[in-house]
């Protein structure tokens, strides 16, 4: 008799395990090459933690109540509560302090869109740089991370979380019409993003088709100079934001892999700055991401700059396989 698990869950056996074991320990390897710590942090928070460190995706916790009746609810990821007890446990200690972490999470989602409620997670959070130097270190490290499991056709894109928010602000979209286009442009939707649009009274059609054609401007440095063309105060800031990050890449020796992507939107509510997404052309879903958080910790009572990225492991560990199909074997690296 077959006993059904819930769906956005899995069963992973012993060979499986093995590989994902191994590639744990290899992405935990690179990251303590650069100076990263792995920390743990209970599975288990206040639900008061999490929505305080991102109140956006507070709906998605699963929640429950323990037998003092307080309101608890598992991680819905590991950046809130690292930050949680950088500003809690290291108060007398001075930045920069380099962290990792391989976890799992947990999320209300939809499994039907193929979204994963339990699922597993590796990154670093780096707390204290500013950017840009801050944000090229963490590009460097993810850049290394995906080196070391064998995907080096992988591509990095770098956005910037404040251009269409403070774009659509400047245009007075407010409210739940601009949540709902940032909704869309964290799902890479532009068909709803141009029917959403269509929508909103007093924007007019030359600005719709500016904003739509902002989130389609992606490759390299060209892509910076096309955007300042476009105009606006919103966009010269994001603009002036990411030649800075770019510029530092480049003087690392560290843009080769980095795609300019101004379409890009994470769905976490606590990034500010630039926002980093990995994708594999073997894979068609997105492996990770992360991105600047610098007005995070000060939820939680110490003001510092930060950034750091996230991979999605099981997802790494499919375009892993499909790698090796790809190049006839490869070399087995990270397995």
């Amino acid at each position: 008799m077959i006993h059904p698990i819930p769906p956005g869950t899995r069963d992973i056996l012993p060979d499986e395990m093995r590989e994902l074991r191994q590639l744990q320990w290899t992405l935990l390897e690179t990251f303590g090459r650069f100076g990263y710590g792995e920390v743990v942090t209970p599975t288990i928070e206040y639900d008061e933690v999490m929505a305080r460190g991102d109140g956006r995706t507070a709906g998605s916790a699963y929640r429950f109540f323990d037998e003092r009746g307080d309101l608890l609810a598992l991680r819905s990821d590991m950046t809130v509560p690292i930050a949680r007890l950088v500003a809690g446990r290291y108060v007398g200690a001075e930045p920069p302090f380099r962290l990792c972490y391989v976890a799992n999470a947990y999320r209300a989602v939809r499994p039907q869109r193929g979204q994963m409620r339990e699922f597993a997670q590796a990154g670093v959070e780096l707390i204290g740089p500013e950017a840009p130097g801050g944000t090229a270190e963490v590009v460097e490290v993810l850049q290394a991370a995906l080196d070391a499991v064998g995907l080096r056709r992988a591509v990095i894109g770098l956005g910037d979380a404040d251009l269409y928010r403070q774009a659509l602000a400047e245009l007075g979209i407010e409210g739940e019409a601009r949540e709902s286009l940032l909704e869309k442009l964290a799902m890479h939707d532009l068909v709803g993003l141009q029917e959403e649009l269509a929508l909103v009274e007093g924007v007019g059609e030359e600005q719709r088709a500016t904003l739509v054609s902002l989130s389609q401007l992606r490759g390299g440095r060209e892509v910076l100079e096309e955007a300042r063309s476009i105009g606006g105060e919103a966009v010269a800031r994001a603009i002036a934001r990411l030649q800075g990050t770019f510029d530092e890449l480049e003087r690392r020796g560290a843009a080769e892999r980095v795609q300019i992507d101004l379409g890009l939107l994470r769905d976490l509510g606590y990034y500010s700055g630039a926002i980093l997404e990995v994708y594999d052309p073997a894979l068609g879903h997105v492996l990770g991401g992360g991105g600047r958080y610098d007005r995070l910790l000060e939820r939680f009572g110490r003001d510092l700059p930060a950034a750091g990225f996230s991979f999605y492991l099981e997802r790494v560990h499919v375009a892993q396989a499909e790698e090796e199909q790809t190049s006839g074997g490869g070399s087995g690296e990270g397995r």
